[in-house]
Parts: C-alpha cells; structure tokens; sequence
C-alpha cells in the first residue's frame, strides 16, 4: 500500500507539526476517554518527551484518582448494546476500523517514530500490523465455532457457545505502542467484549490518537464507545485494574517483574491475565549455514529497535569451527552500523526510550565484564550533535559464556553476548537454559534441521 507522506519525512520539526495537524494533536491533550475525551482544564499533567532530541512533544493530562470507578462502569454500560450486536456484524466494524486505519499509516507511524524512536518504516509497520490483525479479527467474526456434543438424555443436548467477559483491560508498554492494544482489543471486540487501555506513559500520545481514530469510526456507525483509554504517569491505574473484579480478564505486556505481581494480583481475586512478558532470545548459526543470510538475520534481529523488543536477538550461539571468522564480520558490523536520528534514511538503530534505559545498558555490560566477559564493540554512550537531548548507546558485542547471570537475564538494549558451542545437541541445550522463552532462530544450510528441532 501507499503511505501517507507528510512534509519531510527527515525533518524533525515538519514532522511533528504534520503529524499533530493530521491526528489532531494539541500542546495539552486529554489521557481518559470514559465515552468521552475529559477536559484537559485543572487536571495534571506529564510531559511527553521524544527520545530522538528530548524535544517535548506535548502535554497529557492524566487520570485522577476519582476517574477510575466511572471509567469501568460507563465501559460495563456500553457491553450490554455491543454484545447484543451478532458476532459477523461486529465483524463489519472491525473491517471499517481497519479501513480507517489504512488512511493514517503515514502520520500514526510517524508519531510512533517520533514518541519512542523507532525508524518511520518501523512504525508504519507497526500500524500495518494493526491492520492485519483487524482483517484477521473480521475473519473471526465468522468462524466461533462450537462443538455439538450427543448426549445420553432424551430431548436434551450439549454445545459449546462462545461467550464474551465483559470489560478487558489491557496494559501496554511503550516498545509496540500500539500494535499490542490491537492484538488485544481487536480480537476481544468481535468476541462481544469493551476494552479499556492503560498505555505506557512513554507512548501517551500514540495511545490517544489510536483511540481517537477507532472511536470516531464508531461513533459515525451510531454504535456506543468501545475503546476506553486511561493514561496515568505510573503504574497506579494498572495496580487498580489488576485487583478489580470488574476487569475479568486483564492482558498486560512488559517485564516479568512486573507481570509477576499482576498474575498474582489478579489470580487472588480469580481472575483471568494474559501475560507477554519478556525474552532472552537466541540465535544459533551452525557451521552449515549460509553466512551472509546468519549474519544478517542476526545483525537485524539483535539491533532493530535498539534492542528493544521482547523478541530482540540476545544470544548468539555460534559453531566453534565458524566461530572466529564469523565474529570477525558481525564485529565489523557493530563497529559501522549507522547510529542516529531514527528519521534519517540509513539509521538502523535509534535511541532508548529514557536514561533509565541508559543506565541498565551501561549496568548490564559492567556485570557482564565483571564476571568474564570480554567486550567486542561498543559499550559508550553516544551524546551526537543536534541530538544532545537523546538516549543513544553504541550497539555492544560480548563474549561470555552461557552460566553468566547477566547472559540469562534480560536487558532492554542493543547488547548481543556470543556464546560458542561444539555440537547441535550442546547448542540447544544453551539455548534452553534460560527461564524466558518467545522467540528463536537456527541457521543451517539444511532445511530439514529446523524442522526437526522444532
């Protein structure tokens, strides 16, 4: 399809003022969508700063202590006309929500690259990716199948019916900000259910504009308002949302820590959580493998983002008999890879989201040195001209060794520890070692490898 241009795509400034015209965007802007935006007037506010420059992008005024309790229950009035409406009709709703969509592409995947630095094409694609699921979900729509069961009673019979919870939460974090509320509101919305959103404060604005556009396609097909939004500048709304029974079932996206704490929370008041929580992925590239493919399948996975998706590569498992020529060039790689500016065409890796995020890198690869590790790259934090306010580090190679604790942890930032291995059975016990799972990789030149492993 066609993106949306706005101005100079490599523009700060034209950017921004593109984006906020096309999304309609203010200096202050609403965080609570209870069915209808409140005002913004007395409420306080947080401040959204873009990673890239630490320019300040606008102004949110957040959820108050008194907004929770009419949030959920005018989301509790609206189940009742929603789930009434027959599941392929809901289907048609989430076809005009993605058809919506569609015409913003180019100015939400714009506001995402400049709210948490992800290069534009990242974030049009994440818009696209909410798209997707939406056609998905409208294919959904026809398909709730139940099973027709015999039963040993006369006049009597068993079936399975799909029924929705009512009110879903979801609690999302600021890497996919808003690609994962669709994931999750999308397919929750044609089951019959309403959904309230607690964003990432890190990506208030792209939660807002998300739930501006979706709203307005239902408010123009006369139905009542289905996607709630409550942004707050820390965790006291998902703390609320975690314990309250009229959140039956609550999605939350971000660390393990945190998502802990939320299944326990709300396994205690039996309720049901959908945890995406975080990964420690690894790549094994065997002697076998072509090495140009390996070596940019990995160099992608491990830097895109800035390391800062829950599938980001942070193992690399390489045969011993490759393992220093293949080294060599990824080295090379991480020596020359374009840091900067996520607007700028060539830029692959962007910022960190907040120098929080700078002190775990730089914390993570002193434990790393600290019990053996030997730094092959990287390990500098990057002040760049015209971009003094960011957050950029240097993509950072380590050798080390599998048992490290920091190997077997998580750090949300462009580290890639390198890790040798003699024999496939040694590799995928490697890869296996640590708590977290998600996403994997092999590299071999046999296709039947993969499918064996799998």
């Amino acid at each position: 399809m066609t993106f949306t241009t706005i101005g100079d795509e490599t523009n700060f400034d034209e950017v921004k003022a593109g984006v906020f015209a096309a999304l309609g965007l203010k200096a202050v802007n609403p965080g609570l969508y209870d069915g209808a935006w409140a005002d913004t007037a007395g409420r306080k506010t947080i401040a959204v700063h873009s990673p890239i420059n630490g320019a300040k992008l606008a102004d949110v005024a957040v959820v108050g202590e008194n907004d929770y309790d009419r949030l959920i229950a005018n989301a509790w009035d609206a189940y009742p006309v929603w789930s009434r409406v027959p599941a392929p009709k809901r289907g048609e709703v989430v076809r005009a929500i993605g058809d919506k969509l569609r015409q913003y592409v180019g100015s939400l995947g714009l506001l995402v690259a400049l709210e948490v630095g992800k290069t534009p094409i990242e974030g049009k694609g994440e818009v696209q990716e909410m798209i997707d699921i939406g056609d998905f979900a409208v294919g959904l729509s026809r398909q709730l199948y139940g099973v027709t069961i015999a039963s040993e009673r006369p006049d009597h019979r068993l079936y399975e019916q799909w029924h929705p919870h009512g009110v879903v939460g979801v609690i999302t974090a600021f890497n996919f900000p808003c690609a994962v509320w669709s994931w999750n509101a999308l397919i929750a919305a044609v089951i019959g259910n309403v959904v309230v959103w607690k964003p990432s404060p890190n990506a208030a604005l792209t939660a807002i504009a998300t739930t501006n556009i979706v709203n307005g396609v239902l408010e123009e097909m006369g139905l009542p308002p289905l996607f709630f939004l409550a942004v707050d500048e820390g965790r006291a709304i998902g703390e609320r949302m975690s314990s309250d029974k009229r959140v039956p079932l609550l999605s939350f996206t971000g660390s393990i820590r945190t998502g802990r704490r939320v299944a326990q929370a709300v396994s205690a008041r039996l309720g049901r959580s959908l945890l995406e929580l975080g990964g420690n992925n690894a790549a094994i590239v065997t002697a076998a493998a072509d090495p140009e493919i390996a070596l940019r399948g990995v160099a992608f996975g491990a830097l895109a983002t800035a390391g800062q998706r829950c599938t980001t590569t942070r193992r690399l498992i390489l045969h011993e008999s490759i393992y220093d020529e293949f080294l060599a060039k990824l080295t090379r790689v991480y020596k020359t890879v374009k840091v900067g500016n996520p607007l700028q065409p060539g830029v692959l890796v962007g910022p960190l989201i907040n120098q929080l995020a700078v002190v775990a890198y730089k914390q993570a690869i002193r434990r790393a040195v600290d019990e053996g590790g030997r730094v092959l790259a990287g390990n500098r934090v990057l002040t760049l001209p015209g971009l003094e306010g960011g957050h950029y580090v240097a993509p950072t190679l380590v050798e080390g060794m599998p048992d490290f604790e920091i190997v077997c942890e998580e750090t949300f930032a462009p580290i890639l520890y390198v890790l040798k291995y003699r024999d496939l059975d040694e590799a995928l016990a490697i890869h296996n070692s640590v708590d977290q799972g998600l996403s994997s990789a092999i590299f071999r030149s046999e296709e039947h490898t993969s499918e064996l492993q799998s």
